[in-house]
């Protein structure tokens, strides 16, 4: 099968989608597949190989005040690229923009496209106040998506608020996590020496100001706790200010990233506009207790009293008070941990892949017989 991959952001860029394409990719060609990628141009440095594939970089732009951030700009070669490699089917990753665009070319094309839903455009944009706001953001989704033969969605939270916007037909796709990686076994005491003495509590992401990392502040200040923040982004500056006893390490990839999750104590996601959140599931996979709000993405992964706390979306108060609870009491992160570890071990990236390759051969129907021989 050829597999037309148009996303918004690819590797050496480090955030969700760029991870998602990347193991997308992966166990395409693991499988036998035959994946290409269309991606913006990236600024960030290269930090390791990626697979021996077709890639096609088109011009970008940095947003304002986040210029790391790249948006595709439309070009021809999105069509070019279709054209010469004619695939099978096309995946949409995360489309408002780039992708978008590669939405309406595969239709023109008459090529079976699944479009992957993994960014919250409508409340990215209504929290920069972008445009129109939420509602334009909408009529734009409605009009991508409405070209596509099937939504993938990441959560049940996001497939029922997509659903409740007119667009359909929506279709659950959660991710994967790599469990050999992500392991309790990889924690180190020379990491938790160079942090510090404490409960360390950790947070993995862009710092960005969506992201809402500004709840943590009121828990940096509790005795016995050592904020820990792993992440790069705009809003870096402003936070260092707000929690000087905090320590951030900036982007930590790869098996480095893997020992500073399994050093942690506690994992605390602060952002309530998460449409999946892997580093929750990262966290679990690590054996920590997850602090998380009550929205999005993590409803589906936290349970409360059970692998962590669900609090209250953008409340700096709950946080801190499920923060407290879990550092005074070592025996309840070690049982949270425990079941989070066990909740998520058997959501491989192969098992999910498979069923990406089911979503695949759906929409592509039945293989004529001239063509299978």
């Amino acid at each position: 099968m050829r597999v037309a991959i148009i996303t918004e952001s690819y590797s050496p860029d480090v955030n969700g989608v760029a991870h998602s394409v990347l193991r997308t990719v992966e166990h395409l060609l693991a499988r036998g597949h035959e994946p290409m990628v269309v991606a913006p141009e990236s600024t960030a440095v290269p930090r390791a190989s990626l697979p021996d594939i077709p890639v096609v970089r088109v011009p970008s732009v940095g947003l304002p005040g986040y210029a790391s951030f790249r948006v595709g700009l439309p070009t021809r070669r999105v069509a070019a690229a279709l054209r010469r490699f004619r695939p099978d089917v096309v995946h949409l990753a995360s489309p408002f923009a780039l992708a978008a665009q590669g939405a309406f070319v595969a239709a023109r094309l008459k090529l079976p496209a699944v479009a992957i839903y993994q960014t919250d455009v409508p409340g990215f944009a209504g929290f920069y106040k972008l445009g129109a706001g939420r509602a334009a953001a909408w009529r734009w989704l409605r009009r991508v998506h409405g070209v596509t033969a099937r939504t993938l969605a990441p959560s049940s939270a996001t497939a029922t608020e997509l659903s409740a916007h007119g667009i359909g037909p929506v279709h659950l796709w959660p991710r994967g996590v790599d469990a050999v990686r992500f392991d309790p076994s990889k924690r180190s005491d020379e990491f938790r020496a160079r942090i510090g003495d404490g409960v360390l509590v950790g947070y993995v992401g862009r710092l960005a100001p969506e992201k809402r990392v500004d709840l943590l502040a009121p828990a940096s200040r509790l005795p016995g706790v050592k904020v820990v923040i792993i992440g790069d982004g705009p809003a870096r500056p402003s936070l260092e200010r707000l929690m000087p006893g905090a320590t951030f390490l900036g982007e930590v990839v790869g098996d480095d990233l893997a020992t500073a999750f399994a050093s942690l104590d506690v994992f605390v996601h602060t952002g309530a506009h998460e449409t999946f959140c892997q580093t929750v599931q990262e966290a679990m996979a690590s054996g920590l207790p997850v602090v998380a709000p009550a929205a999005g993405g993590p409803v589906d992964l936290v349970r409360t009293g059970r692998t962590g706390y669900l609090v209250t979306p953008e409340d700096a108060s709950a946080v801190t008070v499920a923060v407290q609870a879990l550092a005074a009491d070592p025996a309840l992160r070690q049982e949270f941990g425990i079941a989070g570890r066990a909740a998520v071990a058997g959501r491989s990236w192969a098992a999910i892949g498979d069923a990406l390759i089911g979503h695949y051969q759906a929409v592509i129907g039945p293989v004529p017989l001239e063509k299978a021989a």
